[in-house]
C-alpha cells in the first residue's frame, strides 16, 4: 500500500503559514532585538544582524514549506492509522485503531479559504490530539473521518 499525499493546496497553505510566522513573530521578535542588542553593540552592526537573520528566516519560508508538503502522508490499514512527516528528523506514528477515542475535523481561517481541512486523532492518553492529518480537501477530511468513526463502531466492546 501507498501512503496518501496531501492535498496539492496544502502546499499553499504551508507557504502562507510560515510567512504568516515571519511577519507576526518574527519580524516584531527581531526588531526588538536589534533595538536592545544596540546597547552592547553599534547600530550598525544591530541593522546587519536583523536583516541578515531575517534574509534567512524568509528562505526559510519560502524552502521548508515545500519540502514539509513532500514529506507528509497517511495510511489507514485494517489495524492502524500511520502516518509520516519531518523534514530533518522523519517521524512515522502509528495509532492502533483500537486505541482512538473520537476524531475531528477542524478548519482554521487560512484552510477556509482553501477549503482545506485537518483531521485531529484522539486516543485515550489524555494529551490532545496523538495525530494529526493538515491539508486534507474538505470532503477527504470528512471521508477519513467517517471511516475511522466506522472503525471504532466497528470495534466497540461495549466498555
Amino acid at each position: 500500500m501507498e501512503f496518501q499525499p496531501l492535498a496539492q493546496r496544502a502546499r499553499l497553505l504551508f507557504h502562507v503559514q510560515a510567512l504568516s510566522r515571519l511577519v507576526f513573530f518574527w519580524v516584531p521578535v527581531t526588531v526588538a532585538g536589534a533595538l536592545g542588542a544596540t546597547f552592547a553593540v553599534s547600530s550598525f552592526t544591530a541593522l546587519v544582524g536583523a536583516i541578515t537573520w531575517l534574509s534567512f528566516l524568509f528562505m526559510m519560508a519560502i524552502w521548508y514549506p515545500t519540502l514539509a508538503f513532500e514529506r507528509w502522508g497517511y495510511l489507514l490499514r485494517d489495524d492502524d492509522l500511520v502516518i509520516q512527516r519531518g523534514v530533518l528528523w522523519r517521524i512515522v506514528t502509528a495509532i492502533p485503531t483500537h486505541r482512538i477515542q473520537h476524531v475531528d475535523t477542524r478548519q482554521g481561517p487560512f484552510e477556509q479559504l482553501l477549503g482545506l481541512a485537518r483531521v485531529q486523532i484522539y486516543t485515550a492518553s489524555g494529551m490532545g490530539a496523538d495525530g494529526i492529518i493538515p491539508g486534507l480537501d474538505l470532503d477527504d477530511a470528512e471521508e477519513l473521518r467517517d471511516e475511522l468513526v466506522q472503525l471504532l463502531e466497528a470495534e466497540d466492546d461495549g466498555v
